[in-house]
């Protein structure tokens, strides 16, 4: 029976895999930190890993990294995740050698395809290698289970799909650029700028959009920092930052754990009215990324 490690911070991620997986007669290792991810790859040794690119400790690049340069198990397969897919993401995924990137939220099918190609695939590696072991063959079928997985398919799969699904399908029916074009038209806005957590501009809208990418880096460096004065205070989860200027408001705030909306203002009168607009559009931003 092959085995999967899942490596993500956030339990119901973890367990709707652990479902998926199990219904196709695999053996799920899961870890909830970087430090226990290396931990289990270490001591089970597992044939694919599951990382989810952003968690508290250590991220799904360095874990990726340390299974590729890894005297033994450098051939393992692993797959990253992340709530933003990126020309970032992806560059940084190529420079640890991940065998491939998957956008959350996802279908449970889709992932199980994916980890089932991985695993087909070192199934057959080592098979062909030693022709004559004749014994290895039979002990080696049953892990693809090429037979049985449609048997089993239209029983567990549905009730693990379906919030994934409605999820994934409903991220496509939101205009992330009509979002910010609605912000960036209100009165005595000039800019609004979406970034990821490295500061890489995702979508921009208004009249300033030059300064876009030079916001968005400084934006990342300066949320970084406010989050570290947020923990070391115990005030919880950063939500937004009011930066006021001589010549208007900086506004940051908060979408979801992996992205950052800056609205730069020019009047401040309307940051209460800014406010409360962009805490509207915060549910389909989310969605958007």
């Amino acid at each position: 029976m092959p085995k999967v490690l899942v490596v993500d911070d956030s339990l119901s991620v973890r367990k709707v895999v652990q479902r998926a997986l199990e219904s196709r007669r695999i053996e799920v290792l899961s870890a909830a930190s970087g430090t226990e991810a290396l931990e289990q790859i270490g001591r089970e040794a597992p044939d694919l890993i599951v990382c989810d690119v952003i968690m508290p400790d250590m991220d799904g690049y360095q874990i990726c990294d340390f299974v590729k340069k890894h005297p033994t198990l450098g051939h393992t397969p692993v797959l990253l995740i992340s709530g933003i897919v990126n020309g970032t993401v992806l560059e940084r995924a190529a420079k640890v050698r991940s065998d491939d990137v998957m956008r959350k939220p996802f279908a449970a099918e889709e992932l199980l395809q994916r980890i089932e190609s991985f695993l087909n695939a070192q199934s057959r590696t080592p098979s062909s290698a030693p022709p004559p072991a004749a014994v290895t063959a039979p002990v080696e079928r049953p892990a693809p289970a090429a037979v049985t997985a449609p048997v089993e398919r239209p029983i567990p799969v549905p009730v693990i799909d379906r919030p994934a699904v409605v999820l994934e399908s409903a991220a496509p029916s939101v205009d992330l650029k009509a979002l910010l074009d609605g912000v960036a038209q209100l009165p005595g806005v000039s800019l609004t700028a979406l970034i990821d957590r490295e500061g890489a501009l995702m979508e921009a809208a208004g009249g300033l959009l030059p300064e876009a990418t030079l916001a968005g880096a400084l934006a990342a460096c300066l949320v970084d920092s406010t989050v570290g004065v947020g923990q070391a205070l115990a005030q919880g989860r950063l939500q937004s930052v009011i930066l006021e200027y001589d010549a208007g408001v900086v506004l940051l705030n908060a979408v979801g754990e992996g992205a950052m909306l800056a609205v730069v203002l020019g009047d401040p009168a309307v940051l209460g009215k800014v406010r409360y607009h962009v805490k509207k559009a915060l549910p389909d931003l989310v969605r958007a990324v």
